[in-house]
């Protein structure tokens, strides 16, 4: 069943269809909610409250260890191991220049292309990056959990896809032997 299918349903039955975690921790912190944990005895006002607090700071926590993380391995793995292969690639072009002269860009054309996309990639890793870590340090002065978590999920988390995007695309384009991590495909086969 596609997305759009469920949530047709889940309006047909007249259920939520939260679209974000904090959205439903909110939800079970409502006033309904709250009234029927009290009323089923279950746990009463000040313990759900509780709970959705340490379950809002642990959502939070979690994203922000995701992001430092990703950043981190952007920056610091994946960024360098392009680069040392864009280096490769450039000696390979610069050689080609010493022994063609000027036929040289017809014969490196393909070379000097992968260069230029490798480029884009670091470019987009490192301006992701930056933009993501400015928006945690913007969700980190939050002083209401419901706040943060909200600005961590809607405003660093969609960061997230656009970085590994760039990692995944020079992941294809860096040479084996390069790589310093494992790459997706090989990780089919890892026992």
């Amino acid at each position: 069943m596609d997305i759009v299918k469920l949530e047709k349903e889940a309006a047909k039955r007249g259920l939520s269809n939260f679209k974000t975690t904090p959205e439903a921790l909110k939800a079970r912190a409502s006033k309904q909610a709250l009234d029927l944990f009290s009323e089923m005895g279950i746990m009463n006002h000040v313990e759900v409250e509780a709970r959705y607090e340490i379950e809002l700071e642990e959502y939070t926590k979690k994203i922000q260890i995701e992001g430092r993380v990703l950043a981190d391995i952007s920056r610091n793995h994946v960024i360098p191991t392009a680069i040392r292969y864009q280096n490769t690639l450039i000696d390979n072009v610069k050689g080609l220049k010493e022994i063609f002269g000027s036929d040289f860009e017809k014969i490196a054309k393909e070379q000097i292309i992968l260069i230029k996309e490798i480029s884009g990639h670091i470019e987009g890793i490192n301006s992701k990056v930056d933009a993501m870590t400015n928006e945690r340090k913007k969700a980190n002065n939050l002083t209401n959990a419901q706040e943060m978590a909200e600005a961590y999920c809607n405003k660093v988390k969609p960061y997230f896809e656009d970085i590994r995007n760039h990692c995944d695309k020079l992941e294809l384009l860096v040479d084996d032997e390069t790589w310093t991590l494992t790459k997706y495909r090989e990780l089919l086969f890892t026992k």
